[in-house]
């Protein structure tokens, strides 16, 4: 018994041995494996730490590039679009009366003036209004003229004369006007002539208004003072026959002029 326990001691010593030896490189793997993982941790730690920084300032550099490009589109907008205007506050209408609207009466035939054979004829300047004869028969116009006076005016032919006031008997009223022209009046026995002045007067029929030559002739012995002839109706009226006051003046050119409403 005492020679197997002492082979077996040593055999035991040995196993010992074997075994403690064992434990200690196993000790000695775990702590190599724990210190790579703990630098592989701080390596990787340090990664994410210069990606967050790198990324940081890549957001700040993008958020900047988007701030400038968003504020150089708007300038660009404020340049080409013009702000909102308000429309202007419309005009209140106001209403015209029957006489602002009143240019006178008058038919038109291929925007010539029908006219009767009687009209009433406005004279500006005096401002008379006269029953006015309208006669194609002849050639020029012509004014009821009394006391016809020539004289020079500024080394012009000039004509002083009187006309009838509408209405009133025997009462003139004198006018001064420069000679346009002269015309050449044959008497009844063919010998003598009669010099007349032609005279440029504006007057006014109906809606129509103009400026006409007029020759100046005593027509006291005649119903109407005033005569219309072809150089006042070409082109310009028609005369309806057997028609009379076929048109009407303004009513604020009857209610100012001197003579028959």
């Amino acid at each position: 018994m005492l020679s197997t326990s002492k082979l077996l001691a040593p055999a035991l010593l040995a196993l010992a041995a074997l075994f403690s030896g064992c434990a200690s490189d196993t000790v000695f793997v775990k702590r190599y494996e724990m210190q790579g993982l703990q630098e592989s941790v701080a390596s990787q730690q340090g990664d994410l730490t210069h990606l967050k920084v790198t990324g940081d300032r890549h957001y700040e550099e993008l958020r900047e590039l988007q701030t400038d490009a968003t504020q150089r589109i708007i300038a660009t907008i404020q340049q080409q679009v013009e702000p909102p205007k308000c429309p202007p506050i419309p005009k209140p209408r106001t209403c015209e009366n029957d006489e602002s609207r009143d240019t006178g009466t008058s038919d038109r035939v291929k925007g010539k003036l029908v006219v009767g054979e009687v009209e009433k004829a406005f004279l500006v300047g005096p401002n008379f209004i006269y029953d006015a004869r309208i006669d194609s028969g002849a050639e020029t116009s012509s004014m009821d003229a009394r006391n016809v006076q020539r004289f020079e005016r500024d080394g012009q032919e000039w004509v002083r004369f009187d006309i009838p006031v509408p209405g009133k008997d025997d009462t003139f009223e004198t006018l001064e006007r420069k000679v346009v022209r002269n015309v050449r009046i044959i008497q009844a026995n063919e010998e003598d002539y009669e010099r007349r002045a032609v005279v440029e007067l504006q007057f006014r029929i109906g809606d129509h208004e103009q400026k006409a030559e007029f020759t100046l002739t005593d027509r006291g012995h005649l119903t109407y003072s005033l005569l219309i002839g072809r150089n006042i109706l070409r082109d310009v009226m028609l005369i309806d026959v057997g028609k009379e006051y076929g048109t009407e003046l303004p009513r604020s050119v009857r209610t100012s002029a001197i003579g028959s409403n």
